[in-house]
C-alpha cells in the first residue's frame, strides 16, 4: 500500500513538474491565454510603471521581450516559434516586413486619438497611410560634444570628426547603417546610397578617421560619456538625452549638412493572437498622458503632439531633440536596401571595424 502510495506521489509530483513545466515554455514563447499582450521591444524602451498601469486599468498581462536589433527581431519573427502580439521596428523595416507580408493592417475604426500624432510623422514613405504602423518615437543622429574639451563650432559638420585634434577621443555607436551613413553623408553623398564605388570610398574615408576612434561600442557609450571617458561621440539623439542627463558638461548637434532621421513605430506581426489586447494597448500608448509620460521616461522624442505639450517648456523647446524644419528637411529617413547592399554596408562596416589603425 505504501508502494502504490509512493508511486502515486511520484506520477502526481510528475504531472504537476510537467504542467509547471508547460506554463513556462508557453510564457517563454508569448503564449499564456486570452488576457496577455505579447510585446517585443527594445531595450528599456518603455516606462514600466506605464506597463503596470497598462495591466491595472485593462486586465491584461504584459509579456515583455527585448531585442538589439531590427534583424534580430525580424529573422525571430520570420523562423516562426513566437507569438508577438506587437513590435516595434524602424522605419525602413517597417517597409521590410510588409514587403514580405508579415505584418497585419491596422483596423482605424478600433483605433482612438490618431489626431494626436503631428502630420509630420504620419503617412511617411515606409508606410504610406499608416497602413500597418503608428509613431511610438522618432529622432536624428549625430555628435555628442563635452563642452570641457570641445566648443560647439569645433563640430558642426561631420567633416570635422576627421580632425587630427580629436584623436583617439571619438566613441562610435556600433550601428553600420549609420557610421556608413555619416561618411557618406560628409562626401555630400544619400545615406541611402546602393552604388559600390561610393560605398567603397565611404568605407575608405572612415578608415582615414580611424586613428580618432576610441572606442566602436553599443549601450556602454551612454555611461562612457557620462563619466568623461570621451570628447567625442557618434549616437542617436535619445541615447544623447541620456548621457545629458548625467553629465552637464555634454550636448547634442546635428551636423548642418544634414543626418538620419529616424522612426520606431508600433506594428502588429503576423504572429499576433491577442487583438483586443493589442487595441487596448495602442489607444493606452496614444493617450496624451501615458505617451508624454513614456516620453519622459524614455528621454526619446515624442511624435504625440498632444503629448508633447504636457512635457515641460525645457524639453519641448529643446533644439536638439525638436529640431526645427531646416534640420529635419535636410536629413534622410533610411530606405529598405536590397539583401545584396545591405550585406555590402555590413561587411565594409565590419573591415572597419576590424582593422582600425
Amino acid at each position: 500500500m505504501k508502494r502504490l502510495i509512493s508511486m502515486a506521489a511520484v506520477i502526481l509530483a510528475a504531472v504537476i513538474g510537467l504542467a509547471v513545466w508547460s506554463n513556462s515554455l508557453q510564457k517563454a514563447q508569448g503564449a499564456t491565454g486570452d488576457n496577455t499582450l505579447n510585446l517585443a521591444n527594445w531595450g528599456d524602451y518603455i516606462d514600466p510603471a506605464l506597463v503596470k498601469k497598462f495591466e491595472k486599468e485593462s486586465g491584461y498581462h504584459v509579456n515583455l521581450e527585448t531585442f538589439d536589433s531590427n534583424e534580430a527581431m525580424y529573422t525571430k519573427i520570420q523562423q516562426g516559434g513566437t507569438s508577438y502580439d506587437l513590435t516595434v521596428p524602424s522605419e525602413y523595416m517597417v517597409e521590410k516586413m510588409a514587403r514580405a507580408k508579415m505584418l497585419v493592417p491596422l483596423d482605424k475604426s478600433k483605433l482612438h486619438g490618431l489626431n494626436n500624432y503631428g502630420s509630420l510623422y504620419m503617412n511617411r514613405s515606409f508606410d504610406p497611410g499608416n497602413k500597418y504602423s503608428l509613431p511610438y518615437f522618432w529622432g536624428t543622429l549625430g555628435i555628442i560634444y563635452n563642452d570641457k574639451y570641445v566648443s560647439a563650432d569645433e563640430v558642426q559638420h561631420w567633416n570635422d570628426l576627421w580632425s587630427p585634434k580629436f584623436k583617439d577621443n571619438i566613441m562610435l555607436i556600433d550601428s553600420a547603417r549609420d557610421i556608413m551613413g555619416f561618411s557618406l553623408r560628409s562626401m555630400g553623398k544619400s545615406m541611402n546610397t546602393t552604388d559600390p564605388n561610393t560605398l567603397a570610398l565611404a568605407k575608405a574615408k572612415l578608415d582615414q578617421m580611424s586613428p580618432n576612434v576610441k572606442a566602436v561600442v553599443a549601450d556602454e557609450i551612454k555611461m562612457y560619456m557620462a563619466a568623461d571617458e570621451s570628447e567625442l561621440a557618434v549616437d542617436w539623439s535619445g541615447e544623447a538625452a541620456d548621457m545629458m542627463a548625467n553629465n552637464s558638461h555634454l550636448h547634442y548637434i546635428v551636423p548642418s549638412e544634414g543626418s538620419n532621421l529616424w522612426f520606431d513605430n508600433l506594428v502588429i506581426p503576423k504572429t499576433a493572437k491577442h487583438y483586443k489586447a493589442i487595441y487596448a494597448f495602442l489607444n493606452f500608448i496614444t493617450d496624451p498622458k501615458n505617451a508624454a509620460q513614456n516620453a519622459e521616461y524614455v528621454g526619446y522624442s515624442t511624435p504625440n503632439t498632444a503629448a508633447l505639450k504636457l512635457l515641460p517648456k525645457s524639453v519641448r523647446n529643446d533644439k536638439q531633440f525638436y529640431p526645427d524644419a531646416t534640420v529635419i528637411k535636410r536629413s534622410e529617413v533610411y530606405k529598405d536596401l536590397d539583401p545584396k547592399t545591405v550585406g555590402l554596408y555590413n561587411d565594409l562596416y565590419l573591415e572597419f571595424k576590424m582593422y582600425r589603425k
